[in-house]
Protein backbone atom coordinates (compact mmCIF):
# COMPACT_ATOMS: atom_id res chain seq x y z
CA UNK A 1 0.00 0.00 0.00
CA UNK A 2 1.72 3.46 -1.27
CA UNK A 3 1.47 6.88 0.55
CA UNK A 4 -1.82 7.71 -1.58
CA UNK A 5 -3.80 4.70 -0.60
CA UNK A 6 -3.33 5.81 3.59
CA UNK A 7 -4.40 9.37 3.31
CA UNK A 8 -7.45 10.51 4.93
CA UNK A 9 -8.90 11.82 1.12
CA UNK A 10 -8.57 8.18 0.00
CA UNK A 11 -10.09 6.42 2.82
CA UNK A 12 -12.78 8.83 3.11
CA UNK A 13 -13.62 7.73 -0.40
CA UNK A 14 -13.24 4.22 -0.34
CA UNK A 15 -15.78 3.89 3.33
CA UNK A 16 -18.25 6.39 1.65
CA UNK A 17 -17.71 6.83 -2.35
CA UNK A 18 -16.76 9.84 -3.93
CA UNK A 19 -19.17 12.54 -2.86
CA UNK A 20 -19.05 15.84 -3.42
CA UNK A 21 -17.35 18.04 -0.46
CA UNK A 22 -20.76 19.81 0.16
CA UNK A 23 -22.41 16.50 1.20
CA UNK A 24 -19.05 15.85 3.99
CA UNK A 25 -17.43 17.25 6.53
CA UNK A 26 -15.07 16.68 9.49
CA UNK A 27 -17.05 17.42 12.35
CA UNK A 28 -14.48 16.45 15.23
CA UNK A 29 -10.47 16.59 14.94
CA UNK A 30 -9.00 15.17 18.49
CA UNK A 31 -5.83 14.44 20.43
CA UNK A 32 -5.40 13.80 24.03
CA UNK A 33 -3.15 12.80 26.52
CA UNK A 34 -4.60 9.49 27.59
CA UNK A 35 -5.00 8.38 23.98
CA UNK A 36 -1.50 9.00 21.94
CA UNK A 37 -3.63 8.75 18.70
CA UNK A 38 -4.78 11.76 16.60
CA UNK A 39 -8.73 10.65 15.03
CA UNK A 40 -11.20 12.21 13.18
CA UNK A 41 -14.52 11.97 12.78
CA UNK A 42 -16.40 12.66 9.27
CA UNK A 43 -20.10 12.65 8.82
CA UNK A 44 -21.79 12.47 5.45
CA UNK A 45 -25.45 13.80 4.50
CA UNK A 46 -27.21 11.00 2.57
CA UNK A 47 -30.76 10.07 1.77
CA UNK A 48 -31.27 7.83 4.79
CA UNK A 49 -29.75 10.21 6.98
CA UNK A 50 -26.42 11.08 8.03
CA UNK A 51 -23.57 8.39 8.63
CA UNK A 52 -20.64 9.10 10.55
CA UNK A 53 -17.22 7.11 10.48
CA UNK A 54 -14.26 8.16 12.61
CA UNK A 55 -10.42 7.56 11.53
CA UNK A 56 -7.64 6.67 13.29
CA UNK A 57 -4.08 7.97 12.61
CA UNK A 58 -1.73 5.04 12.73
CA UNK A 59 2.43 5.36 13.91
CA UNK A 60 2.82 4.66 9.82
CA UNK A 61 0.85 7.86 8.72
CA UNK A 62 -1.81 6.10 6.94
CA UNK A 63 -5.60 6.09 8.64
CA UNK A 64 -7.78 3.66 9.18
CA UNK A 65 -11.54 3.05 10.88
CA UNK A 66 -10.02 0.98 13.55
CA UNK A 67 -7.53 2.43 16.65
CA UNK A 68 -3.83 1.47 16.54
CA UNK A 69 -2.90 -1.16 18.57
CA UNK A 70 -1.65 0.76 21.90
CA UNK A 71 1.91 -0.01 22.95
CA UNK A 72 2.74 -2.85 25.35
CA UNK A 73 4.81 -3.03 29.02
CA UNK A 74 7.93 -4.68 28.01
CA UNK A 75 10.74 -5.42 30.33
CA UNK A 76 14.35 -4.62 29.56
CA UNK A 77 17.65 -5.88 31.53
CA UNK A 78 19.98 -3.04 32.46
CA UNK A 79 23.28 -3.96 33.34
CA UNK A 80 24.22 -2.11 36.73
CA UNK A 81 27.50 -1.69 38.36
CA UNK A 82 27.93 -3.84 41.45
CA UNK A 83 29.36 -2.84 44.39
Amino acid sequence: MGTVDRSLHVQIEKWLGSVSSLQTRVTRFSRSRQNPWRCVRVEALRASGTLSIVFFRHDDGSWCVFPPQGRRLTMNVVQGIVS
